[in-house]
């Protein structure tokens, strides 16, 4: 049987007894706002998040995030956090003003503008500013106070995330030796030979070795840090047990991919005005009696979403048969849109889907429909059921939950996923189309083909896809994962 909220809860409370589960992320699960001086919900988060949510809920404990939403100075509490809770949630939100020039020089400058593109081997160049980089150590340090605050000098479990947070695990190891503390790395670890033009890569590895566990999606990429490490630290590293010994202290690593809740998206596939909002969906967007393609990401250069475009373009060009009878939605908020690459971007898909749509749209159809919006995971659901084709097209990606989500939430077993060879998620759905994003002209050939294969062999890779993600689902990572402690 499948992991289950109970099952983790069970095995959270025989090996921890009445520890704490402290959650430490960028940002939180949801954004909020002050309506009539009480905080509430206004929109959803990322995938990880709400994976990491579903953790929350079945524990329970604190997740310390920074603010997202309308919250300001004047709100700021206990030792500049404040402190919200709701009803529905197992757990409390603990959110650490940053202000404008934190954010900008920490978010947006050193992990966005540094550390996001080196670990992604992406085709922009990280930017290694030093004020950025003392901005990111200020945060960080902001971070581990407020988790020694929480921790309260407890053998509290504390779950820090992602390469926001790099030197936060030695800052509390420094403070508090006893507790435990790990950490989970989203994104790719780059090779030793890329990794070593970070400026400041001797502290990132330091800080991270704070950590009694990190994990990683892959094992490739807990390698290219167990070499990193070695090469710049000089620490011994044991390449069989994943181990490595650094300062008297001893870190373990591991791969453990990260999955979704199979349960709730299924659920939500399942729920009897799903279909109504699916046909609605085809109503407004006048999709009567045509196919769907469909791609969903943040936009962000390593989704590679030109190329995905491009390869539309190149699919009418070669398989004229379709137009009138094919068109692709192409879903996902602007981000990060500080950044002048993140802007740039958004125009040049905007170029890319007015020229498709010119040169082959009509009155009555667009061969693309572009929605620069978020989206909950309700009407997400509901687009996911509209698409006969999903194509995940990243140029690098750390795991990608997108491809989990389409799967579980294609209940009947119809439709197929296209996914790139770069993706995480490609060493775990292995029965995907899969695509190299670099060969638009390959995406268009398997765009034909998995419209085409007869509905047999659709369903069967479906099939195994679903029941893959229904066996390694969101409580099969995290137990995995903390039973390492």
């Amino acid at each position: 049987m499948p992991w289950n909220k109970e099952e983790l809860k069970k095995l959270y409370q025989d090996k921890f007894g009445d520890q704490k589960l402290i959650m430490v992320s960028n940002r939180a699960p949801y954004a909020y706002s002050y309506q009539n001086g009480t905080a509430r919900i206004t929109r959803p988060a990322s995938g990880m998040a709400l994976s990491l949510h579903t953790v929350m809920q079945a524990i329970g404990g604190t997740w310390i995030a920074s603010n997202c939403g309308e919250l300001d100075q004047w709100d700021i509490s206990c030792h500049g956090a404040v402190l919200l809770r709701s009803p529905k949630y197992k757990y409390t939100t603990r959110q650490i003003y940053l202000s404008t020039e934190e954010a900008h020089g920490y978010y947006y400058g050193f992990a966005n503008q540094g550390l996001w593109p080196l670990c992604l081997a992406s085709p922009i160049s990280p930017q290694f500013i030093q004020s950025n980089w003392y901005c990111y150590l200020n945060v960080n340090r902001k971070f581990a106070d407020t988790i020694l605050d929480e921790a309260s000098d407890k053998n509290n479990i504390i779950f820090i995330q992602d390469y926001h947070l790099a030197l936060v695990p030695q800052l509390v190891k420094k403070a508090v030796p006893h507790l435990t503390v790990c950490q989970f790395w989203h994104i790719p670890w780059p090779s030793y030979e890329v990794f070593r033009t970070c400026p400041w890569g001797r502290e990132i590895l330091a800080g991270l070795l704070g950590n009694d566990l990190l994990g990683f999606h892959l094992h490739s990429y807990c390698q290219n840090f167990l070499h990193a490490v070695e090469q710049t630290l000089g620490a011994i590293v044991d390449y069989e047990k994943f181990t490595i010994s650094y300062l008297g202290k001893v870190t373990r690593v591991t791969a453990s991919p990260l999955s979704i809740d199979f349960e709730r998206f299924e659920s939500l596939a399942k729920a009897c005005h799903m279909e109504n909002r699916a046909t609605e969906l085809r109503n407004n967007l006048s999709l009567q009696g045509i196919q769907v393609g469909l791609g969903v990401d943040r936009i962000d250069y390593t989704k590679g979403i030109p190329e995905r475009l491009e390869a539309v373009n190149i699919f009418f060009q070669k398989y004229p048969q379709y137009l009138e009878r094919f068109s692709f939605l192409q879903l996902g908020p602007i981000s990060r849109i500080q950044i002048p690459e993140y802007k740039n971007l958004s125009n040049i898909i905007d170029s890319l889907v007015e020229t498709i749509n010119q040169k082959y749209g009509t009155i009555k159809w667009k061969p693309v429909i572009l929605f620069k919006s978020c989206f909950f995971q309700e009407e997400l659901v509901a687009f996911y059921q509209l698409a006969d084709v999903m194509v995940i097209s990243s140029l690098n990606d750390g795991m990608n939950l997108v491809s989990n989500e389409y799967v579980t939430s294609r209940n009947e077993g119809s439709g197929a996923l296209l996914l790139s060879i770069f993706t995480g998620a490609t060493h775990e759905l292995t029965w995907a189309y899969k695509i190299n994003p670099n060969d638009t002209e390959e995406i268009a050939d398997i765009i034909y083909l998995a419209l085409n294969d007869p509905p047999a062999e659709k369903l069967s890779r479906m099939l195994a896809m679903r029941s893959w993600i229904k066996e390694h689902n969101i409580y099969y990572w995290a137990a995995q994962f903390l039973d390492l402690l």
